[in-house]
C-alpha cells in the first residue's frame, strides 16, 4: 500500500480559529470541505506557549463528526493520552523529541483503536522514526519550529519530506505523510505534496479576517488541484 490517497487532505488548525466562535468555526470548516480537524495541544514546557486540553478537545469533538488530527506538543505525552482519545475515528500524533519510550506509547495509542503518528521538528533526522515507520498511520513532518501560529514556512523540509516517501513507498508502508507550518494556497502546499505530503495541516491560510472559511478551503483545495503526493 502506498501513500497516495484519492485527493490530498485538508486539515483545518483550529490554534488559528476565533476561539469566541470556535464550535461555529469548526462547523464552517467541515461544511468547506476539510478532511480532518487539526488541534493542537501544547503545554508551556515542550513548546513554550499553552493552547488547551481534553474540556476544549471534548468542545470540538461535539462540534463536528469529522476525524480529530490531534497534534500533542507535550512532554511525556502518556500522562495525557487516556483523557485526550475520544473517538476511534481520531488521529494521535505524539513528538519523536518527546517520547522516553517511542515504541510503547505508540502501542498504547493503536490499542485504543485510534490511528496513530509521530511528528519530528525540522532539525530532527528521519532516523528518529525510522524503526517504527511499519507500525504508523502518520509521519508529520514540521515545516516550522513547533509552538507558534504564523510562521513561514522551512524549505529544507522539502528534502525531508522527499526521503521519507521515498523509504515509505520503497518498502511498502501504509503511512501517510502530513506537513504543518507555513502552508498556505501557494507554492508551499504544492511543493508540499509533490514531495509526498498527503496532508495539509493550515492554520492562518483557513482562519482569517481576509477570507470566510469557505473561500479560503476553496483557494486550498485549487492550489493543490491535480496533484497527488510524491508526484514530483
Amino acid at each position: 500500500m502506498t501513500t497516495t490517497a484519492a485527493h490530498v487532505q485538508i486539515a483545518p488548525s483550529v490554534l488559528a480559529a476565533d476561539f469566541g466562535r470556535l464550535a461555529q468555526q469548526v462547523r464552517d470548516a467541515e461544511a468547506a470541505g476539510a478532511d480532518l480537524i487539526h488541534v493542537d495541544i501544547m503545554d508551556g514546557r515542550f513548546v513554550p506557549n499553552i493552547s488547551f486540553g481534553e474540556v476544549v478537545v471534548d468542545a470540538i469533538r461535539g462540534a463536528t463528526d469529522l476525524p480529530l488530527n490531534l497534534h500533542l506538543m507535550v512532554h511525556e505525552p502518556d500522562r495525557l493520552l487516556p483523557g485526550l482519545m475520544k473517538s476511534a475515528t481520531d488521529q494521535v500524533l505524539v513528538h519523536a523529541e518527546a517520547c522516553a519510550h517511542l515504541h510503547r506509547t505508540i502501542g498504547y495509542i493503536k490499542e485504543q483503536g485510534c490511528h496513530v503518528g509521530v511528528a519530528i521538528n525540522p532539525a530532527t533526522p528521519i532516523v528518529a522514526v525510522e524503526e517504527v515507520l511499519p507500525d504508523l498511520d502518520i509521519v508529520l513532518v514540521m515545516t516550522v519550529n513547533p509552538g507558534f501560529g504564523g510562521q513561514s514556512f522551512i524549505p529544507s523540509a522539502l528534502g525531508k519530506l522527499r526521503r521519507l516517501y521515498r523509504i515509505i513507498e520503497e518498502n511498502g508502508y501504509a503511512t501517510q505523510l502530513e506537513v504543518d507550518g507555513g502552508v498556505k494556497a501557494d507554492d508551499t502546499a504544492r511543493d508540499s505534496v509533490s514531495a509526498g505530503a498527503g496532508i495539509l495541516v493550515a492554520g492562518t491560510a483557513i482562519f482569517n479576517r481576509e477570507q470566510s472559511v469557505a473561500e479560503a478551503m476553496a483557494a486550498m483545495r485549487e492550489s493543490v488541484a491535480g496533484l497527488t503526493p510524491g508526484n514530483a
